[in-house]
């Protein structure tokens, strides 16, 4: 059974995160996408969990149809929001039971319905469940990192301390997208001066839907920058040209990290295949993994 941790001590990863299809065709494209990034021959995939059960039931479905009819490693997202400690021990047991040993463990969001009632939860934070997971034994577990801080936090020395708590207990973290390298590289120094040691790995997300990019990076405390403003803007609506252009934003921001030493590469796919598979071809994945970090 393989251990994210342990993969990314032997070296650099590349890694694609996928979301639990709500309709049947959805499901269908899903599977041509992985189908198509099967060559590039990832270290590991991820799969979403939804806000409030939204799609908590086909995570786990998706999750233990790449352990068992793929040669993917996958790693399941689990939340802590409105989650009882004796339910997350009944989904560890499962995955547990399907051969599943690697969580990516996260806070959570309430659901979309502002009227919702929130259900109860025995957590209050993301590291209580790390650390439930890491008590219950048998995973590798991961966090989430916001280079640009998290949209909750107090303020920077806040977020990093509090990042730094879970990575205290947790293998590795996961950022949220952004397209910047300074954010990221300011993120692992300000961790290390934390005395924080675990892997970091960036996250990517080519934009080829340039509004559907800016609302998720609002939502997640993302900028877009002016420079990729500009290019967006210049290529006047023209399809093709803002899929070059978003290609080529996330290509060259591949590379600086790579080039800076980061341990691998997280592709936001959204289901897709083509941007993450032409970026790996350009950047000559998975063979450029392999030089020294």
């Amino acid at each position: 059974m393989t251990r994210i941790a342990d993969l990314l001590a032997a070296g650099r990863t590349a890694s694609f995160e996928f979301f639990p299809p709500k309709t049947e065709p959805g499901w269908a494209t899903l599977g041509r996408t992985i189908a198509d990034l099967e060559p590039i021959r990832p270290s590991f995939v991820s799969v979403t969990y939804g806000a409030g059960g939204s799609t908590r039931s086909r995570t786990h479905e998706l999750v233990n149809w790449v352990r068992q009819e793929t040669p993917l490693t996958p790693m399941a997202h689990l939340t802590c929001f409105g989650h009882r400690r004796a339910e997350i021990e009944a989904i560890l047991e499962g995955y547990r039971a399907a051969g599943v040993t690697n969580i990516l463990a996260l806070g959570g969001d309430p659901p979309a319905d502002a009227l919702a009632e929130a259900p109860p939860s025995d957590y209050r934070y993301a590291v209580d469940l790390v650390e439930h997971i890491v008590g219950f034994g048998g995973f590798s577990v991961g966090v989430a990192a916001h280079p640009e801080l998290h949209p909750r936090s107090a303020d920077r020395a806040d977020d990093r301390r509090h990042l730094a708590v879970k990575l205290a207990a947790a293998d590795f973290a996961i950022t949220q997208f952004f397209f910047d390298a300074t954010h990221y590289l300011r993120l692992v120094d300000e961790l290390a001066t934390l005395g924080v040691d675990r892997p970091v790995v960036p996250g990517i997300m080519p934009i080829t839907n340039p509004a559907q990019v800016r609302r998720m990076a609002e939502l997640s405390g993302a900028e877009v920058p002016a420079w990729l403003v500009s290019r967006l803007d210049a290529a006047g609506g023209d399809p093709d040209e803002l899929y070059r252009i978003g290609v080529d934003a996330a290509t060259e921001l591949c590379a600086e990290l790579l080039d800076q030493g980061a341990p691998g590469l997280h592709f936001y796919t959204m289901n897709r295949s083509t941007a993450t598979r032409d970026i790996a071809t350009r950047l000559g994945l998975p063979a450029a993994l392999r030089t020294t970090r």
